[in-house]
């Protein structure tokens, strides 16, 4: 009598095992978010593990638990940092938004000009010096640019069967890659703006009502 069945040690041991879990989850978007905050701020070289724990506020031995190697860390804080935005720019227009796609080019523009595009950069020309690093980096990247490329599809409501138009897309986002190497040196909104404005109306020209 008085001893504590098994169906209660279980339930106990689930209300311990949740919390855990919420908190390892916690873990990793902190240490997620600050690895691309330091590779925006301090580029790859001034990017380790410990500076990234450091900054997340927790030991280098919980950031090495939730990912092995420096490489680990940062390709999955790029990618989890392209998630979140490529959510964010779908939730800006949940109804589409072919009628007002000034909006659309602003949107886009506003991916590249942003901390994530400048922590990429970073691990891009690191993934060119590293070999280990090259083909995570080069699988990312080609899979983010395909998730960008159908998420200002379906935002510009673009009909890539009709010949060009896949072409004027890819280069809208060309053109948005641009003005972020641009503003890795110089913030010149104005220009920004202008170059905004000039591609709207080339949308609205190439796509027309479609």
């Amino acid at each position: 009598m008085g001893g504590v069945s098994t169906a209660d040690r279980a339930e106990r041991d689930r209300a311990e095992r949740v919390p855990k879990q919420d908190r390892s989850r916690a873990t990793r978007q902190r240490l997620l978010e600050a690895a691309v905050s330091c590779l925006a701020e301090h580029g790859w070289a001034g990017s380790t593990v410990s500076v990234v724990a450091e900054r997340a506020g927790v030991s280098r031995g919980a950031a090495q638990h939730h990912f092995p190697t420096r490489e680990d860390l940062f390709t999955a804080a790029v990618e989890y940092v392209a998630e979140e935005r490529s959510t964010a720019l779908r939730a800006l227009f949940p109804e589409g938004a072919a009628g007002d796609r000034h909006a659309v080019v602003a949107a886009l523009v506003d991916l590249y000009t942003g901390p994530l595009f400048r922590a990429a950069l970073h691990l891009w020309v690191a993934a060119s010096n590293e070999d280990q690093l090259r083909a995570r980096v080069t699988e990312l990247e080609s899979r983010v640019g395909r998730e960008t490329h159908r998420i200002a599809v379906d935002l510009l409501s673009a009909d890539e069967s009709v010949p060009g138009v896949r072409e004027t897309v890819q280069g809208l986002l060309d053109m948005a890659r641009g003005l972020g190497l641009a503003n890795l040196l110089t913030d010149d909104e104005a220009r920004r703006e202008r170059v905004v404005e000039q591609w709207a109306g080339l949308l609205e020209q190439a796509l027309g009502g479609r």
